[in-house]
């Protein structure tokens, strides 16, 4: 039976001002085995870069606020850590991978140099200076780069390669989980298809735990193994990747997603975007909050919240299927 790693349970945030209050999160759960692969995917502004900085409480202290929910690490919840233990959590057992990674590294020091200070801040097991030198060559080997190059400067290394040093840094002290947010945005075509089979590889070697943060519904193919749609800080749609792809059943907001993507087999003038904008996280609407986009709206999404469609995993937030084989969200 698979280890429960992480469970997310019922989580809220919002940030606060003197002026207003910004709905980010509301409400979502999910659980991650040991080496599985969860996809959230949506829109910008959905909440999903929002609900990964939570995981490590890397949100801003003096705006951010959790008024509900749990963040449960092998059983402990990361919100109720005292900071110092977080701080050894970080990069050891949880790593992340930052949107528009390249400018995450530091100009003036070597690569090597990067990975080094990575092990030495969680050099708990005593390792030696060599130690840590060889378990750095065996990092950037391990993502492709020759150990040959760790005493080059990040300026050196093109984009796909300072890709490559970020992955390799979050994975230097091998964590169980790994939060990569949109880690192939930046990339071209050829070199996104490289870096996500290189960490899909490195992920069964290592039977690291991730969740890949995207707005592209092709990676969630390749990579994943369960994927979440959120929406206006909620999962509108949750499931295994088999269930999203072959269902006959969707949130009209997936729908909308896949009509986004470009259909090779078909001749089409042109894709099919999704109306309107994401609503005002802090004047959020009534009810099902995709309902001022929604092609299907109906008379009630206007006013009542909707319940979940359920079949095996597939969950569906959804009043289309009101009636059906429903649980509570």
């Amino acid at each position: 039976m698979s280890e429960k790693l992480l469970q997310v349970k019922n989580l809220e945030i919002q940030y606060k001002t003197d002026l207003e209050t910004v709905y980010a999160v509301n409400g979502i759960s999910f659980a991650l085995d040991k080496g599985e692969t969860l996809g959230i995917v949506g829109e910008t502004g959905a909440g999903k870069t929002t609900a990964a900085l939570s995981i490590l409480r890397l949100l801003p202290e003096k705006t951010a606020r959790i008024p509900k929910g749990e963040i449960l690490f092998r059983g402990e919840n990361l919100l109720l850590k005292p900071e110092a233990e977080m701080r050894s959590t970080r990069g050891e057992q949880i790593s992340m991978i930052f949107q528009d990674p390249m400018t995450s590294l530091n100009p003036i020091l070597t690569v090597g140099d990067q990975i080094f200070e990575a092990l030495a801040f969680h050099n708990d097991t005593g390792m030696t200076r060599e130690q840590m030198e060889a378990r750095v060559d065996e990092t950037l080997e391990l993502v492709g780069i020759p150990r040959s190059r760790k005493r080059d400067y990040p300026h050196q290394f093109s984009g796909g390669m300072k890709q490559r040093v970020v992955i390799a840094i979050a994975l230097a002290c091998e964590p169980e989980l790994l939060i990569a947010d949109e880690p192939t945005t930046a990339l071209d075509v050829t070199i996104q298809a490289q870096v996500l089979a290189m960490m899909n590889d490195l992920k069964h070697k290592l039977n690291t735990a991730m969740i890949l943060i995207t707005h592209d519904l092709g990676i969630v193919a390749q990579t994943c193994d369960h994927v979440a749609v959120m929406y206006a800080g909620e999962f509108v749609e949750y499931g295994s990747v088999f269930d999203l792809f072959t269902a006959d059943k969707h949130h009209p907001y997936t729908d909308g997603l896949f009509g986004s993507i470009p259909n090779l087999e078909v001749e089409t003038d042109r894709l099919q975007p999704i109306d309107g904008l994401m609503p005002d996280p802090t004047d959020l609407p009534s009810g099902c909050k995709f309902s001022p986009r929604c092609p299907k709206c109906m008379d009630i999404c206007t006013k009542q919240k909707p319940t979940t469609y359920q079949n095996g995993t597939h969950r569906i937030a959804c009043h289309l299927y009101s009636g059906k084989e429903v649980e509570e969200a």
